[in-house]
């Protein structure tokens, strides 16, 4: 029987229309502006103002811009909705708002009751489970379960082989009051799993399985901004054992797995309109941090001067936090030409590094996936497979899969506006998954990786040239391969959606043996 911990699932993904605020002022004012979510006024809402200004061109045209609709954000919380705008994705929307009209505007649009927090001290463990027990190999330490992605478990580390599948049955479900949103993978060691709850009140859990009847909560670490990243698991150098998040303002936490206690907190983004969404991934003495972007979004907005920011990886020492090297995927952005309106448009950008590395200790190096460009001209390094040194993050080799892909939101969904280029192939084919380093059959090492383009590509690691590409599927914006692609001894296991179209009842899997 397989003891699994169910949570309620949804999705926040609230667009943005104006451009950014500061992250600073928005941090501290967060707080404040959640105290002053209260009862609803009489008369016309204020919020009702608000929202019409700044917020319905997106979510009253849902289909279009891909936004919330406004029943979605009737479920979320209205402390979910000021997070949202304060520190998370519609910081750009809170931009000359005062606390006050974000207060208003998150009381008006949401519909559900303030989450009550009593559940946690009434699931709290015994003193006898109270602290994890972490001498187990950990089953799941990253996003691709250990450090070469491969997301494959054997039956001492699943718990289950493949007779027991029929058989299966929920043994157990804990739900997350007022959550709406659970994006995050958890970490696994022994009977300890570590998950993040990434909004509203940032949160990290660690529970105790060993009941197999009855878990319970080992300690609650609570963080200031929204948790993008699933949990990763390390041990260091000095015998501590770790778990790391990365939030949306950027900033890579490292949390001490048998207290929940923060070890440091430290910024790693290349620019003000960095977050994070990798998994942290612990290499001896440095923590591993892709940095991606949220440009993408601001595009939108006509008076926005787009685009100059692009993704990377940055190391950080496991110790102290502090910067230890980063490697950008691109050099700055300057001004190129003047979009028609007066403004510049901007460029390269784009290229940002949306997945978790495969890290390839015999080579000294780590491989991630980037994302298409945002701006003209599209640089060599996006919608890319790249090799980044581990010593100084200096770039062994890049493999560019589709040229001339620019695209933002403010293209549309049908191309078009100031911010967006007209001479592109305009199809938003990232690398979304994972890279994985495999062994074929023979020995021979690879790069695997799936892009959005519906492709599955093979790439020597040492030379960053294409052993086999396969083809699965129907590509897009919102198709292709995004997550969760796996490896056994044989076989790729590539899960491939098809826009327009059902999604198929199977993995479709691609052979590890060359030419096919």
């Amino acid at each position: 029987m397989l003891h699994k911990l169910a949570s309620a699932v949804a999705l926040i993904a609230l667009a943005s229309c104006t451009t950014p605020a500061q992250e600073t002022a928005a941090t501290q004012t967060a707080t404040q502006v959640a105290t002053q979510v209260a009862a609803k006024p009489a008369g016309p809402h204020p919020g009702e103002a608000v929202y019409k200004q700044h917020c319905a061109a997106c979510h009253d045209n849902a289909e279009a811009t891909k936004a919330p609709t406004r029943a979605t954000l009737a479920r979320m919380a209205p402390g979910m909705i000021t997070n949202a705008l304060m520190t998370g994705k519609m910081i750009p929307q809170a931009t000359g708002l005062s606390s006050q009209e974000v207060s208003y505007v998150s009381e008006y649009l949401s519909e559900a009751s303030v989450a009550d927090d009593s559940w946690i001290e009434a699931m709290r463990c015994p003193a006898n489970r109270r602290t994890p027990k972490l001498d187990a190999t950990p089953a799941v330490q990253t996003f691709g379960f250990d450090i070469k992605n491969q997301r494959n478990l054997s039956y001492a580390q699943a718990g289950i082989k493949p007779t027991d599948l029929s058989n299966m049955e929920v043994a157990w479900v804990v739900g997350f009051p007022g959550v709406v949103t659970m994006r995050s993978q958890a970490a696994v060691v022994g009977n300890s799993i570590f998950l993040p709850v990434g909004e509203n009140k940032n949160r990290v859990f660690a529970f105790d399985i060993s009941d197999k009847a009855k878990p319970c909560i080992q300690w609650v670490w609570e963080g200031e901004r929204t948790i993008r990243t699933s949990a990763g698991y390390g041990v260091r150098k000095d015998g501590k054992k770790v778990i790391m998040v990365g939030d949306m303002g950027a900033y890579i936490h490292m949390i001490d797995a048998t207290n929940g206690k923060e070890l440091w907190g430290s910024h790693m983004g290349l620019f003000e309109g960095s977050i994070s969404t990798a998994t942290p991934v612990l290499v001896g003495d440095k923590v591993i941090a892709p940095s991606s972007q949220y440009e993408i979004m601001m595009a939108a907005q006509p008076n926005y001067e787009c685009c100059k920011t692009h993704g990377g990886v940055v190391a950080l020492d496991a110790m102290t936090g502090k910067r230890v090297w980063e490697g950008h995927t691109m050099e700055n952005a300057k001004p190129i030409r003047d979009r028609g309106d007066g403004k510049m448009l901007w460029g390269p950008a784009g290229a940002p590094v949306w997945n978790s590395p495969s890290i390839d200790l015999k080579r000294n190096r780590l491989y991630v996936g980037t994302g298409e460009a945002n701006s003209d001209t599209a640089h060599k390094n996006t919608d890319a497979l790249m090799a980044f040194d581990l010593t100084d993050g200096s770039i062994k080799w890049s493999f560019q899969a589709t040229e001339n892909d620019v695209f933002n939101v403010g293209c549309g969904p049908n191309g078009g506006g100031l911010n967006c280029s007209k001479n592109t192939v305009f199809r938003d084919v990232d690398f979304g998954a994972s890279t994985i380093l495999a062994t074929a059959p023979g020995g021979k090492e690879m790069v695997v990786a799936g892009q959005k383009s519906g492709t599955v590509w093979a790439m020597d690691p040492d030379k960053g040239t294409v052993i086999w590409k396969t083809h699965i599927g129907t590509g897009g914006p919102n198709g292709g391969i995004h997550w969760g692609i796996a490896v056994d001894d044989t076989h790729v296991y590539a899960p491939i959606s098809y826009p327009g179209r059902s999604i198929p009842d199977q993995v479709v899997p691609a052979d590890l043996k060359p030419g096919l």
